[in-house]
């Protein structure tokens, strides 16, 4: 039984990080836009190293795999915040509910990013001595769908609406993702995939400025992932999840992560990204606490972020 288990483990590392390794890869860095799509959501995810895809089954599944709603019991709200780097601040709140006569779950998400304010500079004045400031803010708004269509087969969508502003410049464009998942059925062995951000190129507009067309790609990226419970009784459960992308703009990113439940009270968790340009390992706690006849869980996450500094990360989950 113990050679089995491991095998298990071994095949969901095996599965999660080989596939992608398969395909041609090219490092394009800074050839798309919309970055603040790619920052990850979720404390609980962030201290696995975000290798959430075949894992995720909570509210936060609007952002990493839609099809992983279907493992919600009921509806569900999320909250998450980051202070993110250069004093950046980053907010997702995201709710999930069943879909009524149409089966399956809904989630509804909402993305912003503010980078504060900003000294403008010029050719004449390259360190801002004027005292004058801009802003820049993103924005999504998105609409998740997920369905089973066997016991252990499900697949989900997200459609989003994208908008930036830099000053008076603004880009607006739609995209969507489209992620399955299969469990396999022996101890919760999960594949899933999913493909995120693909759509039509964003424009540049100005109110007053007739600006040259300049097309503006999104950052669609493609990820493979699985999961497998390791332990799972008494009042110990852990599980082992591992990810392989494969972004438009870059190399190859591989990451994993471990999570590890105490009476299902207390989670501890573990992770690693790999071949990014920043960021190494991440941890994380949680706590779940009985609400009536609710849920009310609060994790942290920790991010290495190398010469950038440490992120912290809360989120708040409740069932409703």
């Amino acid at each position: 039984m113990m050679r089995i288990r491991f095998a298990g483990v071994a095949a969901a590392f095996g599965v999660a990080l080989f596939l992608p390794g398969l395909a041609w890869s090219q490092a394009k860095v800074a050839t798309t836009g919309y970055q603040f799509l790619e920052i990850g959501v979720g404390a609980r995810a962030i201290g696995m190293g975000e290798a959430f895809v075949a894992l995720a089954d909570d509210a936060s599944a609007i952002y990493y795999n839609p099809a992983g709603l279907t493992q919600l019991s009921g509806p569900q709200a999320t909250f998450d915040y980051l202070r993110y780097v250069a004093d950046i601040n980053y907010a997702f709140a995201g709710l999930a509910f069943p879909a009524g006569s149409i089966g399956g779950y809904i989630g509804i998400g909402v993305y912003a990013l503010d980078a504060g304010d900003i000294p403008k500079t010029t050719y004449a004045d390259p360190y801002g001595k004027s005292g004058e400031l801009f802003g820049a803010q993103d924005f999504a708004a998105t609409v998740s769908y997920g369905r089973n269509l066997t016991d252990r087969f499900s697949v989900g969508t997200t459609v989003k609406f994208i908008t930036e502003r830099l000053e008076e410049f603004r880009s607006i464009v739609w995209a969507a993702d489209v992620g399955t998942s299969y469990n396999t059925g022996y101890r919760g062995f999960t594949i899933s995939m999913v493909i995120t951000n693909f759509g039509p190129d964003g424009h540049v507009s100005h109110p007053s400025i007739d600006y040259p067309a300049d097309d503006t790609p999104l950052p669609i990226n493609f990820k493979f992932g699985s999961s497998i419970r390791m332990i799972d009784g008494g009042v110990h459960r852990a599980v082992l999840a591992a990810e392989g992308s494969h972004p438009a703009d870059n190399l190859e990113k591989y990451q994993a992560g471990v999570e590890y439940w105490y009476n299902e009270m207390f989670a501890l968790r573990v992770g690693g990204k790999f071949n990014y340009d920043i960021g190494g390992l991440t941890a994380g706690a949680g706590l779940r606490l009985p609400w009536g006849d609710r849920d009310l869980r609060v994790d942290y996450g920790y991010q290495e972020f190398g010469v950038l500094g440490d992120n912290h990360r809360w989120s708040v989950t409740v069932g409703l």
